[in-house]
């Protein structure tokens, strides 16, 4: 079944829905998880993006017998979309990620993940050159030492070192894991609008080395001239909850 998206509220939440075989993904799942992506992105009142999983698997990657084949979105550019999102984005992983579904985990904000969660890429193994801001996100998110490590020896490692390394963001008891995600998306969803659609773009940007310092100084001067500072200040001087407009 193709990836499926529900929005409610400040929240979106793709979900793939292939458990049969592993959520690997197939030519016209890319396509969909784009037009997802965009539709997230046209929604202003979205400020948390889930990626989550039916089964016993995260996602196994791209099908590898349709490697070559024609589609109309690549899985780079469907991995680009997920990083460039407009809302912050988490990834819910309930069990194994390899290959292409290890980017995909790497190119959300976060990852949350339990003790039966592990991952490889195998590209070397199949002799598949990776792209270029695939390995960008591998070294960013997890340092050299570790994106040669797996990318060079297909080796599989298990969730602690994956949280250890970085790949994880938060490690949890299986039981917990929806729990710590609704928490997060709680937390993030109550911040002001203005202040962390902006960090998020910019510090994405530096972790690339492609900032923009003018589009940097806009997003500062919108936010500092902001309702959103404002009601920030105030709820915090009274020691109340904030009620924030995104503008």
């Amino acid at each position: 079944m193709s990836p499926e998206l529900i929005i409610r509220d400040h929240v979106a939440t793709i979900t793939l829905r292939r458990p049969q075989q592993a959520n690997r993904l197939a030519p016209e799942d890319l396509a969909t998880l784009a037009e997802h992506v965009a539709k997230v992105n046209a929604n202003e009142a979205v400020l948390v993006l889930r990626l989550q999983a039916e089964g016993k698997y995260f996602c196994s990657g791209y099908d590898i017998g349709q490697i070559g084949s024609a589609r109309d979105v690549s899985f780079d550019q469907m991995v680009d979309a997920i990083e460039d999102a407009r809302p912050v984005t988490i990834a819910v992983l309930q069990g194994g990620v390899y290959g292409g579904g290890t980017d995909m985990a790497l190119a959300c904000d976060f990852r949350i993940g339990c003790d039966a969660v592990d991952m490889f890429m195998p590209a070397a193994r199949l002799g598949l050159h990776f792209y270029q801001r695939g390995m960008e996100r591998y070294v960013s998110r997890l340092g050299i030492n570790m994106a040669k490590r797996l990318f060079l020896t297909a080796e599989r490692i298990g969730a602690r070192e994956m949280h250890t390394s970085g790949f994880l963001t938060h490690l949890v008891p299986a039981y917990e894991t929806t729990h710590t995600a609704d928490q997060l998306t709680q937390t993030l969803a109550q911040m002001a609008p203005l202040a962390l659609l902006g960090m998020k773009k910019h510090l994405t940007r530096i972790a690339r080395g492609t900032l923009d310092a003018t589009d940097l100084q806009r997003d500062i001067t919108r936010a500092a001239l902001s309702d959103d500072l404002k009601e920030g200040a105030a709820a915090w001087a009274e020691k109340r909850t904030p009620v924030f407009k995104g503008r």
